[in-house]
């Protein structure tokens, strides 16, 4: 091997520690937004597996004669520190989006190097790239999945922040439609005035219809959303009532009968996980998880719901 194969070698896999050392601490992070425990499990696994291939590459980059870099370590739990709070700004699909392009980075890095290492003939540093493609491309699946459970408005395996709750929210409250007759606001403020004061002084205070919506979101009374919803799909503003329908669905507020699964309250939990492995609508399995989640919140349905929406994202999007 020459010189030059050598140096290019090291400089493929220094970076790829660097990277790595980042993707140990973000997962680190999102451990605490894992959904279930088995989620939770396996964001532990990965981060611990991460530590593993981390190992790998510094013994194989002093094989190879180098040394790691010392620094490498903190710059990546700072670069993780610094993407984990600035993400809390940002809508949930954004923060993925940065998690799966330093994942697709990894995944790059780890097949030039395996490539440059066919060509030096070093047989060591191939397998150690092979098991990086497969490592990688595993955890791009998965980033792909959960981005496609988020689209498809099912619950996916990982929980959005308050902040990220919030910054989607405002993002979708920003398209509600402005333009409602004069009657159908006042009716609507009518009914949700006689909810009770707390409601009466939000609408005082609220200065047009969106205003109003977004305040009886955040207020979480459910009878107040529902007559909203009601006022709002009498009046034909039938993109707000869709709105204030899927603030009520995430809430966990729907009526047992709003469900998309009969009597659900009298089933048993492996009545209950038969019945949502029949849906083939994301929007419906969520709809019975928020539910779920915010009266009994049985653990075994839980997992079933998010496996049942996983197996929908990734036949979408082409994942086998």
């Amino acid at each position: 091997m020459t010189a030059t194969d050598t140096t290019r070698l090291l400089a493929q896999l220094r970076t790829l520690l660097d990277l790595t050392n980042t993707e140990i601490q973000i997962a680190e992070t999102r451990v605490v937004q894992a959904r279930t425990e088995a989620v939770r499990r396996e964001l532990s696994q990965n981060a611990a597996n991460g530590r593993k291939r981390a190992d790998a590459l510094e013994a194989a980059i002093r094989k190879l004669g180098g040394y790691p870099d010392v620094i490498g370590p903190f710059l990546g739990r700072a670069a993780a520190a610094v993407k984990a709070l600035t993400e809390q700004a940002e809508p949930f699909d954004e923060a993925l989006l940065g998690d799966l392009a330093l994942e697709d980075q990894l995944l790059d890095r780890a097949r030039y190097t395996k490539a440059l290492a066919v060509a030096a003939k070093r047989q060591d540093i191939e397998s150690l790239a092979e098991r990086l493609i497969t490592a990688h491309s595993a955890t791009v699946d998965w980033l792909t999945t959960v981005l496609a459970e988020d689209a498809l408005g099912g619950p996916a395996a990982l929980r959005r922040t308050p902040l990220q709750a919030a910054a989607g929210a405002a993002v979708k409250l920003v398209n509600l439609p402005v333009a409602w007759s004069a009657r159908g606001v006042d009716r609507a403020v009518d009914t949700l005035r006689s909810t009770g004061p707390a409601l009466g002084d939000l609408v005082k205070r609220g200065g047009n219809a969106g205003e109003i919506a977004a305040k009886a979101l955040s207020a979480s009374q459910s009878a107040a959303l529902k007559a909203a919803e009601r006022v709002t799909s009498s009046e034909g503003a039938d993109k707000a009532a869709d709105a204030l329908h899927a603030g009520r669905t995430a809430a966990g507020v729907l009526d047992a009968k709003e469900l998309p699964i009969r009597k659900y309250d009298d089933l048993n939990v492996g009545e209950a996980v038969a019945a949502i492995k029949e849906l083939t609508s994301p929007v419906d399995v969520r709809a019975v998880l928020a539910y779920e989640e915010a009266h009994k919140n049985r653990q075994g349905i839980v997992s079933a719901a998010q496996t049942r929406v996983a197996a929908i994202a990734q036949d979408v999007v082409g994942i086998k």
